[in-house]
């Protein structure tokens, strides 16, 4: 059975991330119950092309929804800053409220309205230990961690940070990350047997102290104008490095988000811009072809 055939979705981005919204807090209980496969994420993606889907299901005591997020390629992600920040404004717009709660893989994120098409999003608290990223062996120290890429003797990167941010994440320091193909990077380091579970990989420079400019290279779903939660990793890390303060502006491809790691709890909070794109309807036959249906 296809959960995706005749559904209704809502395309939106956060920053140039592309977005596919589709709501199955309504959907009948067999439905609710059956996930998405990888087959069906990528014929969706196939129909309307997007970096993110975020599915919402019915949520359990306060929460608005209960997320699941698929990249293009149908593999899920523990979260998505910008797709979260689509999310709450959807469902801010049909409820009123201006503080919404959601569950995700990851843990609950709490986001909230913090100006014209404007959200913030509580992404948690870091996670800084090589077993929580997830890496394949122990390191002493994941502010620097024993990774190059190039020629063994001359490698062009080395030393990068590691964080997880919901999902694992790499960030290697830079002096301009617009000076490399990541197209090529990217996934190459994606896939390094380091990381059991892939890892978004991230070049960052830092300008100022109040300032990063960054590009990732997106697990899952490749090179993309904006990835929220690689904007966190990196103002964490480069926080951790004394590079700059707790609060940054992240400069991306697609624009700027305003971050924040809270000393109160540890708790990171975004701040950024989203934008509705359209509406549409998924084909039955289209995920009929792929075999999802």
């Amino acid at each position: 059975m296809s959960t995706l055939a005749n559904r209704d979705f809502v395309k939106m981005n956060g920053l140039g991330n592309e977005i596919v919204i589709v709501d199955l807090r309504h959907a009948p209980s067999l439905i609710v119950q059956s996930p998405i496969g990888a087959d069906e994420a990528r014929a969706a993606a196939r129909q309307e092309p997007y970096d993110q889907l975020m599915a919402l299901y019915p949520g359990s005591g306060d929460s608005d929804a209960s997320i699941r997020i698929y990249n293009n390629d149908g593999s899920e992600a523990g979260t998505c800053g910008n797709g979260m920040r689509c999310v709450a404004s959807l469902v801010s717009a049909e409820t009123g409220r201006a503080t919404l709660n959601f569950e995700t893989s990851a843990g609950p994120v709490s986001c909230w309205r913090a100006g014209e098409k404007l959200f913030t999003v509580d992404m948690g608290a870091p996670r800084f230990g090589w077993d929580e990223i997830p890496l394949a062996r122990q390191v002493p120290d994941t502010r620097a961690i024993g990774l190059t890429f190039g020629p063994p003797d001359k490698p062009i990167l080395r030393s990068p940070s590691a964080v997880n941010m919901g999902n694992p994440h790499v960030i290697f320091w830079v002096e301009d990350p617009h000076a490399y193909d990541l197209h090529q990077i990217g996934p190459v380091l994606e896939h390094d047997p380091l990381f059991p579970e892939r890892a978004n990989i991230t070049l960052a420079a830092t300008p100022s102290r109040d300032r990063v400019v960054i590009r990732t290279w997106e697990r899952g779903a490749g090179l993309t104008k904006a990835c929220g939660s690689a904007a966190c990793a990196a103002a964490v890390a480069a926080a951790r490095l004394s590079r700059t303060g707790r609060k940054v502006t992240v400069t991306l491809p697609g624009g700027d988000l305003a971050i924040e790691w809270r000393e109160s709890d540890g708790h990171v909070l975004m701040t950024g811009p989203v934008e509705y794109e359209h509406a549409g309807r998924f084909d039955a036959a289209l995920l009929a072809d792929s075999g999802a249906a």
